[in-house]
């Protein structure tokens, strides 16, 4: 492992620390009781506090220095007097442990007294401190010139989101994101408890990924030697428990789905499903909204969120247009007599990309999704989706070609999916059949046929409304975030690219290239000044690496860097 000068000379002070009997990474508890946001809240003068923190700033003027601790409720001011740590005739404790073996990122605990000083900064007065934890790499922090200009911020998001522990130390408005998300998952939950539903869990496992049209994750139990798949929807689960006699059931679930990624979409990500007996699509609309109302104030303290350019109002009612009617309006087809080709060649007419894999639902599907869904960008429900983009969905009591289903559009995107369940097991079963045929057909996100949910189904399911909404695109809304990876901890990033070390020999081959692109190749060569082994070994290997390429034109033969 290679390391920067800073890494070095850290690790040396290290070695330093623990020649002097410091552990720099004790064991025992540190009895910390207060913190930066409760010594300001409570702030007495004199008052003796225990606190704790990483080293974020300092400034040393001889035997005295100002220093900022920053723990997870925000910042505080500390005092650091030679004197006052170290009263005997020792002073090491200051002049050496702290003068120049501590680093910024450095976690410390700290006892001391309060006062103010003289231009009222909340202070902390340090009688003591204790090296808790040496940070071995330096923070990327932001530095200000003396024009006040920043620069040197942390703000790659590929960096960020690969090395959140470092974002959330260096960016501490990224914490609030995630404050903020707990705060509605809690308001959802408080919602649901108060009236009586049940939170469970279902297997993340399966035999059969069933509950949603997806492309799966297929994995391996080798001591039952059958395939598991990771979920992509708990739907069914659930709908057997209400079968057993649950009338209302809900659970925040991780799924997974092997497709593409995004800004507005992870493989791995959070949906909250909810289940209840006796209840049809129209109740769960009134209820959705009346949540969704809650979960606004709760996050954010009003029912108007400001999201992008827009505002957004979450107070209801909310707007309810079937989707036909929708594509009507925003495209002028009227599609509800359509059969599958006429469909498919309504969507080539439109620009939209087909197969002959896609069915009539799906073919619905892209044209809502391509050309409609953007419009809506206060909440609204798009209702009555035909039978053959619902599987699962009861048949619309006025109109047997549709059922009775709703997705809740909010800032052009779904955020909710809900029916009035089948509840049928000879309809559940011939619409299964419907999307084998499709999956025959090459439609590798049809579903599966679940022997066992339609035994359960058989012994009988109550009418049931049920909903799918999808926490992390909530919470992109409610935080005023347009890329799901800001809403995530830990997104799904690329395999992290390898540093490339060149040898001398390579690094003047590539550094002559960088500028240009491409030279002709005797040229380089007259250039690097290399012998003819050097530069067959260096050029064969940069070729291997992919980063050196050798084309052939009319012209002669031109070295490319490929970087």
């Amino acid at each position: 492992m290679q390391l920067s000068e800073q890494e070095i000379v850290r690790r040396e002070k290290l070695t330093k620390l623990r020649e002097m009997g410091i552990n720099p990474y004790p064991a025992a508890l540190y009895p910390v009781d207060a913190t930066s946001k409760s010594i300001k809240n409570d702030f007495e003068e004199g008052k003796k506090v225990v606190i704790s923190g990483r080293l974020m700033s300092r400034r040393i003027q001889g035997k005295a220095s100002f220093a900022e601790l920053q723990d997870s409720e925000g910042r505080i001011q500390v005092y650091f007097n030679r004197d006052e740590i170290c009263p005997g005739d020792d002073k090491d404790l200051y002049n050496e442990v702290y003068k120049k073996l501590l680093d910024i990122g450095d976690i410390i605990g700290v006892e001391g007294e309060l006062f103010t000083t003289q231009v009222g900064e909340k202070t902390v007065m340090v009688k003591n401190f204790t090296l808790l934890s040496k940070s071995l790499r330096p923070l990327p922090l932001p530095k200000a010139d003396a024009e006040g200009k920043v620069y040197d911020e942390f703000n790659d998001a590929e960096l960020r989101y690969r090395q959140r522990y470092v974002d959330l130390i260096v960016n501490p408005h990224v914490k609030d994101t995630f404050i903020k998300r707990t705060k509605i998952t809690s308001s959802i939950r408080e919602f649901y408890n108060q009236k009586g539903y049940l939170e469970v869990e279902t297997p993340i496992l399966q035999p059969i990924p069933g509950g949603a049209a997806a492309r799966p994750f297929l994995t391996h139990h080798n001591a039952l030697n059958i395939p598991l798949y990771l979920r992509i929807a708990n739907e069914l689960y659930l709908k057997r428990l209400i079968v057993g006699g649950f009338d209302g059931v809900y659970e925040f679930a991780k799924d997974f789905r092997n497709e593409g990624m995004d800004r507005t979409h992870n493989p791995e990500f959070t949906v909250m499903e909810l289940y209840v007996a006796y209840k049809d699509y129209n109740w769960m609309m009134d209820t959705t909204e009346k949540l969704l109302e809650k979960v606004a104030i709760d996050a954010t303290g009003s029912t108007k969120v400001k999201v992008g350019e827009h505002e957004i109002e979450f107070k209801a009612p909310y707007p309810r247009v079937p989707i036909l009617e929708a594509i009507k309006i925003h495209t002028g087809y009227d599609v509800a007599d359509m059969d599958e080709d006429q469909l498919r060649e309504v969507a080539q007419k439109l620009g939209i990309e087909v197969n002959e894999t896609m069915g009539v639902g799906k073919l619905i599907d892209e044209i809502f999704g391509e050309k409609c869904e953007h419009h809506y960008i206060q909440p609204t429900f798009i209702i009555d989706y035909p039978k053959e983009m619902s599987p699962l969905t009861k048949e619309h009591r006025e109109n047997p070609r549709l059922t009775e289903r709703f997705e809740l559009m909010v800032n052009g995107k779904e955020l909710a999916n809900a029916y009035s369940e089948l509840n049928d097991p000879i309809d559940q079963r011939e619409r299964f059949e419907d999307q084998l045929k499709l999956s025959e057909k090459g439609d590798d996100e049809a579903m599966f046929i679940d022997q066992d949910f339609l035994r359960a189904l058989e012994y009988g399911m109550p009418p049931t409304s049920g909903i799918g909404i999808g926490i992390d695109r909530l919470v992109m809304l409610m935080t005023n975030n347009s890329s799901i990876q800001e809403v995530l901890f830990f997104p799904q990033m690329r395999p992290e690219k390898k540093k490339v070390e060149l040898s001398e020999e390579e690094k003047i081959i590539m550094d002559l290239l960088k500028p240009v692109g491409q030279m002709p190749l005797g040229e380089l060569k007259d250039k690097s000044g290399l012998s003819g082994k050097k530069w067959d070994k260096s050029t064969k290997n940069l070729a291997k690496l992919g980063i050196f390429e050798v084309s052939k034109t009319d012209e002669g033969l031109f070295a490319i860097d490929k970087r």
